[in-house]
């Protein structure tokens, strides 16, 4: 039972990031946000600069012995946020692309609707690949279809803030990828099971200390099969979806119909 208290840290899954985590904690704990690290199995380097930052006021770390993937260490995080009883947390990722003066903002959007996932819509500059800008729409039009709807805005950007409960209930019954797969797959698994979303601009760049985790091969195999795997479930889900749709644009519908003939 998670206290009735609004109360919200940050998560923050490392994988060897040694020389951007300084900077990411420090912008964090400045604006007074509680952090917790979870080291994701980092080189002897990463995790020792990981050491230096787990004594700082309100920082809290835990250690996966071997790399389990970016979901996975965002799950333990989250799992040790509500122990710790936080109510809501932001995950950020650990490489310094966000924009993170902008948590404050998530944080006083997520105490106006708490039910809500307050989602980062990304804002890029100059800095990010024209390749992975124009390919992150391959990704956006699987998810379009297994929502059947243009609800899920961006489904890769990793600047959110969840609430536990029903985040974690949801990670409690359905399967969540643990790799690259996890930020797509938890949206449209939240959008099937109708959780509120939330969208605010937040500004991306390509990151300060160069480092990229995508394996070009096994993370592709990893999200086709997500998108299979996804578009499998909307098809089984198809007649509940298409009853939503219709039940929320009906009432639209009928509105303008009055105006008509008003």
């Amino acid at each position: 039972m998670f206290p009735a208290k609004f109360s919200v840290c940050v998560v923050i899954p490392v994988y060897n990031h040694e020389h951007a985590i300084g900077t990411v904690v420090s912008s964090l704990r400045a604006q007074g946000l509680p952090v917790i690290l979870v080291d994701d199995g980092c080189s002897p380097a990463c995790a020792q600069e990981l050491d230096r930052l787990s004594v700082l006021p309100d920082v809290t770390m835990f250690r996966h012995d071997a790399n389990r993937g970016k979901g996975a260490a965002v799950i333990t995080g989250f799992r040790a946020a509500a122990k710790l009883g936080f109510t809501h947390a932001i995950q950020v990722d650990a490489d310094g692309q966000h924009t993170l003066t902008d948590a404050r903002r998530f944080v006083e959007a997520a105490r106006e609707q708490p039910d809500a996932v307050i989602c980062g819509r990304p804002v890029f500059d100059a800095s990010i690949p024209k390749a992975r800008y124009y390919g992150r729409y391959l990704t956006h039009g699987m998810v379009w279809l297994q929502t059947l709807s243009f609800d899920i805005i961006d489904s890769m950007c990793g600047f959110r803030l969840y609430p536990l409960a029903a985040t974690l209930d949801l990670i409690d019954h359905q399967h969540i990828g643990e790799r690259m797969d996890f930020d797509s797959e938890i949206l449209v698994r939240m959008h099937w099971r109708q959780i509120p979303m939330r969208w605010l601009d937040t500004r991306v760049s390509y990151p300060i200390d160069g480092v990229s985790h995508f394996r070009m091969f096994l993370d592709n195999v990893r999200m086709t099969t997500l998108h299979i795997r996804l578009t499998c479930g909307m098809l089984i889900r198809l007649p509940v979806l298409l009853w939503r749709k219709f039940a929320r644009t009906k009432p639209a519908r009928q509105v303008r119909e009055r105006d008509a003939n008003a």
